[in-house]
């Protein structure tokens, strides 16, 4: 068996290690020795996409923001449904991930950076929500754990009240916003209710086939009608969800 070779690390903000290897033709990435992603693993990063883009399908120059570049498979699906007029703005707020993804994981997804429709920022991407030029018709987010930060605890402001507010703010009237996150989280619903978005939660395997292995994407907007079908809707003063996630 070949060894786990580790390509590259840095420090987060927060001070932890974060490191990319590759294990024969896969890689991950880790933080404090713990697994963040996993190209093995990217099922629920491609659902993001799916779930986060389903409006989109009849848009002729959407303009979509995403969160977090990870291994960029999120990215990677995101333009293979997008038409060709769109315009895709990624931030990724450390530029060790980008370097990786220019040197080590392009050719996981077809190096996504390349294409003439991505606007590529070395930047917080609530910063990015704040200078907007037009509203955006998506906002995907896939930053650190989802709304459990595990690689920087400056993340949480991003889930917080007045992260979900500036999403809410930043999204067109027909726009949706998608979420990855390692889990369920009430919490984190009942933000994007009190900003008066319709919310639905649904399961997504990290791998095709998985049972066992479970992600989160939570899909928000103001118009419930544009909410892709099934999914289970938040708990409502003590009422149940319906289960179907």
């Amino acid at each position: 068996m070949k060894p786990r070779i580790k390509l590259a690390s840095t420090r987060t903000p927060d001070g932890s290690e974060i490191a990319l290897y590759r294990h024969d033709d896969s890689y991950c990435i880790r933080v404090g020795g713990q697994v963040l992603m996993d190209s093995r693993q990217h099922e629920s990063e491609l659902e993001l996409a799916r779930l986060g883009c389903a409006h989109l399908s009849e848009r002729r120059e959407p303009s979509v923001l995403i969160g977090g570049l990870g291994l960029g498979y999120t990215l990677r699906q995101c333009l293979d449904m997008l038409s060709p007029g769109a315009t895709v703005t990624i931030c990724e707020l450390m530029t060790e991930v980008i370097d990786w993804n220019q040197a080590f994981l392009g050719d996981l997804t077809g190096h996504p950076l390349r294409d003439k429709r991505v606007r590529l920022q070395k930047d917080d991407v609530l910063l990015a929500m704040l200078g907007l030029e037009r509203p955006f018709d998506a906002i995907i987010l896939d930053i650190d754990n989802g709304p459990s930060a595990m690689t920087d605890r400056g993340n949480r402001r991003l889930y917080g009240r007045d992260g979900v507010a500036s999403c809410a703010r930043a999204l067109a009237p027909k726009g949706c916003l998608a979420v990855w996150s390692a889990g369920p989280d009430k919490t984190y619903e009942r933000e994007l209710m009190r900003c008066g978005l319709a919310v639905r939660r649904y399961r997504a395997p990290a791998y095709v086939g998985s049972k066992s292995q479970s992600r989160f994407v939570f899909v928000a907007a103001r118009n419930k009608a544009l909410l892709p079908p099934g999914g289970g809707e938040p708990m409502r003063h003590g009422k149940k969800s319906n289960g179907r996630e």
